[in-house]
């Protein structure tokens, strides 16, 4: 009779994606089997081989207490670099099951910036620790980049590069290429330092392996730079790279002293963390929040936007409660209101979610602001005009009461020029006062159109049918 390693071993091989791209069900429970059975071959068969990408994915859907078990049983067959692919909560608690010699044997082989992604969340005496077992050269290194402010440009820089002397030629760098082990594992470009390591210019590859031998390097180089400081915040080079279209960037310090190198692989997960905080924000939820967080961690980031929309919610309540004696006397009232409010509110967060995101792209400037508030606003006039027409018909039809449809169709036009106009001036606003619209925005648009809805639908009613 088979025992369960041998069940592993002999199983027909299973892709670990579907034509879908997610994870299969049975590939993984195939994983959890030899988890259980404590069977190391059938683990490595199955994960040893896996892009980090993929081996990542693996390791999210396994059960907390299984994570840390499977990289013990992979040994040296595991491939680090997988936990700079998971959830920052996923990566923390694996890292508090790992003694710190096994962290430090993982990561002495890894490129300096996924190094950095591991450590960066630990506790600086778990870092320190970790750092004490690694070679004097690379815990100086990573203990630099560590030092850096979190998102910044020297948290995400590798410090492995090639740098050459302007007198060198092109046959001297091409066989220092050749003959030093410990060049980057991807590179574009060659960087052109003087003797005091002050970044001079930049030679791309093709242009290098095009050129004769005798040629010196200052002759090749392009002094047209786009160097990043090492302390500038990572969405501004990630918007150098989006404008300039870059390959690879290098870092200074202030002293404009290589330090290291960014490339597009890096910058591509950045565009993806800023993308992900904006839309989480302007959902209220906190751009730290992960799938892998516990129910009091999530409950607790998401409570103060909730009591922030109760309380726009208690101010509209206070000014439908201002106009009960109309309400009481007319019924459809009621009806209708929340109808003008929810377009508002609509209305108001589609005009809000764009500027937000243009003013995350820098795409709205004080060039053309003016320009685009008037857009809004005509936008907003226009539909007013439209669902005025539309809405208007409806009550008139459903109540058999002209006057209510023409009532309706006032504060509708009211309204949707009244959100198109605070989803584009509150987040300009925010901005002004150094506050992130996409999380502050939310509250004071939605208050604005619930209030400019309820009370431009219920006054004019009032006043238009004699209610009090």
């Amino acid at each position: 009779m088979l025992d369960d390693k041998d069940i592993a071993v002999t199983l027909p091989a299973v892709a670990p994606r579907d034509e879908e791209g997610g994870l299969r069900a049975e590939y993984v429970e195939r994983v959890v089997k030899a988890l259980d059975a404590g069977d190391a071959a059938s683990l490595r068969e199955l994960v040893g081989e896996l892009h980090e990408a993929d081996a990542g994915a693996v390791i999210e859907a396994l059960e907390p207490e299984l994570r840390p078990r499977l990289i013990a049983l992979m040994g040296a067959d595991f491939d680090f670099t997988a936990l700079t692919q998971v959830d920052d909560t996923v990566r923390e608690e694996i890292l508090e099951e790992l003694p710190p010699e096994t962290v430090a044997e993982g990561v002495r082989d890894l490129d300096s910036d996924d190094a950095v992604t591991i450590l960066e969340d630990l506790p600086e005496e778990d870092q320190a620790e970790i750092l004490e077992q690694l070679p004097a050269v690379e815990r100086v290194a990573l203990k630099r980049s560590l030092d850096y402010p979190e998102d910044s440009a020297g948290r995400r820089m590798q410090d492995e590069f090639i740098a050459v002397q302007p007198d060198w030629t092109v046959g001297q760098t091409i066989d220092y290429m050749r003959e030093t082990p410990d060049l980057p594992e991807r590179f574009w470009e060659i960087y052109v330092v003087d003797a005091g390591r002050k970044l001079t210019g930049v030679v791309a590859l093709d242009r290098l392996l095009r050129t004769k031998r005798p040629v010196p390097i200052r002759d090749l180089f392009d002094e047209d730079l786009h160097p990043v400081q090492a302390t500038d915040d990572q969405e501004e080079v990630a918007r150098l790279f989006e404008r300039y279209d870059l390959v690879s960037t290098p870092v200074v310090d202030d002293d404009n002293r290589l330090v290291g190198v960014i490339t597009f692989d890096d910058i591509v997960d950045v565009i993806e963390e800023e993308a992900e905080e904006d839309i989480k924000a302007l959902g209220g939820v906190s751009g730290e929040e992960e799938l892998s967080d516990s129910v009091w961690t999530i409950a607790k980031s998401r409570f103060p936007w909730l009591f922030a929309n109760l309380l726009t919610a208690l101010i509209s309540a206070w000014v439908i409660s201002n106009f009960e004696g109309a309400i009481a006397k007319m019924v459809a009232l009621a009806v209708l209101m929340p109808i003008v409010a929810s377009m508002g509110g609509n209305a108001g967060t589609q005009t809000m979610t764009v500027t937000v995101r243009a003013l995350a792209t820098r795409e709205l400037s004080s060039a053309n602001t003016l320009r685009i508030v008037r857009r809004e606003l005509l936008v907003g006039l226009f539909n007013g005009l439209a669902f005025a027409t539309i809405l208007g018909a409806v009550a008139a039809f459903w109540f058999s009461i002209t006057d209510l449809g023409l009532v309706i169709a006032l504060a509708m036009v009211t309204v949707l020029a009244a959100a198109a106009l605070g989803g584009i001036l509150i987040p300009l606003l925010l901005t002004r006062l150094g506050v992130d619209p996409a999380v502050s925005s939310g509250p004071f648009v939605t208050t604005i159109t619930d209030v400019v809805g309820f009370l431009s639908f219920l006054g004019i009613a009032s006043l238009w049918f004699g209610l009090q």
